[in-house]
């Protein structure tokens, strides 16, 4: 009787709806592509933006199959077709996936702040460093990477980057990060 009386299960459905409704939505879409407009100019810049929206989507939904599989559908055939090693492209996407077990809203958390009857405001903290601390070390690896060895990884063209910055740019990126940072700040009090 313990498992159906424990209101922390709550956001284990809520979570993965969450991460659904992203999905759906398009929203983690307009986010890729605005991040990656943002870091464009840089080699690896489409890689640095599938690590922060991976953090953020993962900071959203709390799962890793939601962020693996929207971020593989959503980045895998943009950064292959822009020219990224594939082999770049498809571990960036499994290392951001992985962030969705250690920055909360984390679902693996709740769950062991429940079986273990520890306080899941405290796994959050706890864990919210560490997290982040990762999503850092995969930022550097890329950059020094992408700088090392440019051809893997290719900037934006001009012309492209030029476009986005004349068309709406604010608007885009408020438009875009609105609703998963009042998401996390919600969770995170």
């Amino acid at each position: 009787m313990g498992v159906l009386t424990n209101y922390n299960l709550i956001a284990v459905p809520l979570f993965i709806f969450m991460g659904i409704m992203l999905e759906k939505s398009g929203l983690a879409e307009s986010l890729l592509e605005i991040m990656a407009m943002l870091f464009g100019k840089l080699n690896g810049g489409l890689a640095i933006s599938v690590v922060i929206v991976g953090a953020l989507l993962a900071a959203s939904t709390g799962i890793v199959g939601a962020t693996v599989v929207t971020m593989g559908f959503i980045s895998l055939p943009t950064m292959l077709k822009r020219g990224y090693q594939p082999e770049l492209a498809t571990g960036v996407i499994a290392a951001s996936g992985t962030l969705g077990q250690i920055i909360p809203p984390s679902v693996v958390l709740v769950l062991l702040g429940s079986i273990m009857n520890i306080n899941i405001g405290d796994l959050f903290a706890g864990a919210l460093l560490p997290g982040l601390l990762l999503v850092v070390a995969y930022l550097i690896y890329i950059v020094v990477y992408t700088t090392a060895r440019p051809e893997v990884a290719p900037k934006i063209p001009e012309k492209e980057y030029r476009e986005f910055l004349n068309d709406g740019f604010w608007k885009k990126i408020i438009g875009a990060f609105v609703l998963p940072m009042t998401l996390i700040l919600a969770v995170l009090g």
